[in-house]
């Protein structure tokens, strides 16, 4: 083989990779594209809608569309079922074909982020499945999530290369000094886990991203033994 030819196999399989990480980037935003319409969809027809349950089948990937769900009441009750598939005279019923399709696209890949809304159903036996459907605001709800614990946080910093969006610091204004009070965050792992996931949507999803996450090279805030590009600050919207 000849020099020229090595250097062009160099750089086309360069090229390849390139391609090949920027196709799985787009992948992964068209799955949580493809999630978001169909839950803005169904919480048209049903606002109370909180998940959809499913049975899915590992050897094909395939799956089965069961219904709909609400929230929980209470720690102790169930998750009710808004719609079963099988009612052909609910409103939902209409779609039906629709979720299952678009349920399906959003779950394909292996990596698909929008497999991180899944869970089983514990309440039920056998295969039983349920993804969360997104919020309508994820911002919103990501500053609920922090508030709740920070009442005065106004900003978080987030690292999109640990599980996809994980909290690294939380900030609560400034200090005396004019820069940002960096504290430790106070929450469960349940809670932190819930923030991780949607962070990582929102790194997934590139006008989230645009609009959310702002570079923190040059700035106070930049976190010790983090540096990289996929270092971001939060601000975080108001709560009521």
């Amino acid at each position: 083989m000849t020099p020229a030819i090595s250097d062009e196999l160099v750089v086309l399989a360069q090229q390849r990779e390139e391609l090949d990480i920027e196709r799985r980037r787009i992948q992964k935003a068209h799955c949580l594209a493809v999630l978001d319409h169909i839950s803005a969809k169904i919480r048209r027809a049903c606002p109370q809608a909180q998940y959809v349950g499913f049975a899915y089948y590992g050897k094909t990937r395939e799956l089965d569309l069961l219904g709909v769900l609400g929230a929980q009441a209470s720690p102790l009750s169930g998750l009710p079922w808004l719609w079963e598939k099988s009612d052909e005279e609910h409103h939902l019923a209409e779609l039906a074909a629709e979720i299952e399709v678009d349920l399906q696209t959003a779950l394909e890949p292996f990596d698909s982020p929008a497999w991180a809304t899944v869970r089983r159903n514990s309440a039920g036996d056998g295969n039983l499945w349920l993804g969360e459907l997104p919020p309508a605001d994820r911002a919103a709800r990501i500053a609920e999530l922090v508030h709740e614990h920070h009442p005065e946080a106004t900003a978080i910093v987030v690292d999109g290369r640990s599980a996809g969006g994980s909290v690294i610091a939380v900030i609560e204004g400034a200090a005396d000094d004019g820069t940002d009070n960096l504290v430790r965050r106070r929450w469960t792992s349940d809670r932190d886990n819930a923030l991780t996931r949607l962070i990582a949507q929102v790194f997934a999803l590139p006008a989230l991203a645009d609009r959310h996450l702002v570079p923190v090279d040059g700035h106070s805030h930049a976190h010790p033994g983090t540096p990289g590009d996929r270092v971001r600050l939060m601000p975080l919207p108001p709560t009521p």
